[in-house]
């Protein structure tokens, strides 16, 4: 666990205890150097950090905040997986019809509990600008749902190729039903608005090929814009609250999401 000089970005690797989740977890800290001011610093949280190496996210990271932006600092935090990625991601809650997400709960207090305070007491800031989580595929769904239920501490959320399919029966059954099923679109229909929220989504036309109801349309994208729809009809401004980009030749890997990272977080940060 050691630290690496990226020019004006140290990477610091730690592992943290988790009662909540019975295991250590493994998370890489993107750290600023020479703040002025820690208190004008934000929080970014990242889930499946295992996968930064591959994106070239210190990289990314690097210019975006030594570059037009320097004066606005952003502490970040990418949280490994564990080997239960589909038990830990997921809605905190409602385990999908599989009974996939049954510790998502947990996760969630990981992150509330667990993480947050030790940010707080390992590297002495105590407070942020503001919060934010993102997440990729099955990450992208966690982070949207711990955003959306934690308004007082979370202003916005990323979404990367999200899995928004998320489903509490299977869609091979008669009775399945794109309105009532899909859990995270529930979720946010029988929530609150929150102002303030902000909501970022990526997809791309090659994140799969699955058609569910033959319109053309691949689910993936299908599920994000629909949810995009849940955010507006809940009172969201689809011009001001939300984010949307979709690449013609976006997969479901790291290398698109690593080109939308870019984007989002000046759209995040800026």
């Amino acid at each position: 666990m050691g630290t690496v000089n990226v020019s004006e970005i140290y990477v610091e690797q730690k592992e943290i205890e988790s009662h909540f989740l019975a295991r250590k977890v493994k998370v890489d800290f993107y750290l600023p150097a020479n703040v002025e001011k820690p208190e004008e610093m934000s929080l970014l949280l990242i889930n499946d950090g295992q996968d930064m190496e591959v994106m070239g996210f210190k990289d990314i990271f690097k210019e975006f905040c030594s570059g037009q932006h320097k004066n606005r600092p952003i502490f970040c935090a990418a949280i490994h997986c564990g080997a239960e990625r589909k038990q830990e991601y997921g809605v905190a809650g409602v385990p999908d019809f599989a009974g996939r997400g049954s510790k998502a709960s947990a996760y969630s207090r990981f992150i509330l509990e667990e993480l947050l305070p030790f940010i707080s007491k390992t590297y002495f800031v105590h407070s942020f600008k503001e919060k934010v989580f993102a997440g990729f595929s099955l990450g992208g769904l966690s982070s949207l749902d711990i955003v959306w239920k934690n308004p007082e501490t979370f202003s916005k959320a990323g979404v990367f190729s999200g899995s928004l399919w998320w489903r509490s029966v299977d869609q091979t059954e008669k009775n399945y039903d794109d309105d009532q099923h899909r859990i995270m679109h529930q979720e946010i229909r029988n929530g609150n608005y929150n102002a303030g929220q902000k909501f970022f989504f990526q997809c791309g036309n090659m994140d799969e090929t699955a058609d569910r109801n033959n319109n053309g349309i691949i689910d993936s994208i299908e599920d994000t814009l629909d949810m995009i729809d849940e955010l507006v009809a809940k009172g969201y401004s689809r011009e001001i609250d939300i984010q949307y980009i979709e690449y013609a030749d976006g997969k479901h890997d790291v290398e698109t999401w690593g080109r939308a990272m870019p984007g989002f977080l000046k759209w995040a940060f800026v």
